[in-house]
């Protein structure tokens, strides 16, 4: 689980937007890059080249 403390500081690396997490925890999402950032071992991986470009991320 990621503290929320993280999250208040962390942004989307592309767009430096705000970011969220999936409700199954697995994943930041950006809304509005339309990407998926993987957490991995409770740590973000906030790369753009390892982000999961999805068409729709209101399922995440």
């Amino acid at each position: 689980m990621i503290k929320q403390q993280l999250l208040d500081v962390l942004a989307c690396p592309k767009c430096k937007g705000d970011i969220r997490v999936s409700t199954k925890e697995d994943y930041i999402v950006c809304d509005s890059c339309k990407l998926l950032y993987e957490i991995r071992e409770d740590i973000p991986v906030m790369l753009v080249d390892e982000a999961k470009q999805v068409e729709d991320t209101s399922g995440y």
